[in-house]
């Protein structure tokens, strides 16, 4: 199953990881890459170079960042494959042993069959049924 694994950072947006920070962070990743647990990661630029896009009753509304709230901020996020929602609940702690304080959120990703998309009968095999 895959897991998509958003950080949200404690500390405030915009301080650096330190040198130490960065090497632990790189080692976790190669490991979780050589596993294949990890499928992708990414970490987000500030806030202030982003934009939220919402659209009520049909109509849009773009707030330019920064955003202030820091449990709104988004610091990265991780693809990863896991047996279970457990397994990635671990995977996220053992992400933050390295980030530090804050917040992921562990969401599973909905996966299409292997064997493709579901048919959706038309409007012609209604016809031909009967």
């Amino acid at each position: 199953m895959k897991y998509l694994c958003i950080y949200k950072p404690a500390k405030p947006e915009g301080v650096p990881p330190t040198p130490e920070e960065m090497a632990r962070m790189g080692a976790l990743i190669e490991e979780g890459l050589k596993s294949g647990e990890l499928i992708a990661t990414e970490g987000c630029m500030p806030s202030a170079l982003g934009a939220r896009v919402r659209r009520t009753d049909g109509k849009f509304t773009v707030v330019d960042g920064p955003f202030t709230e820091a449990k709104e901020v988004i610091g990265g996020f991780a693809l990863i494959s896991a047996n279970s929602k457990a397994e990635a609940i671990e995977s996220a702690k053992n992400f933050m042993n390295v980030a530090g304080d804050g917040e992921v959120e562990v969401r599973q990703i909905y996966e299409m069959p292997e064997c493709g998309a579901p048919r959706v009968p038309s409007a012609a095999d209604a016809v031909v049924a009967h």
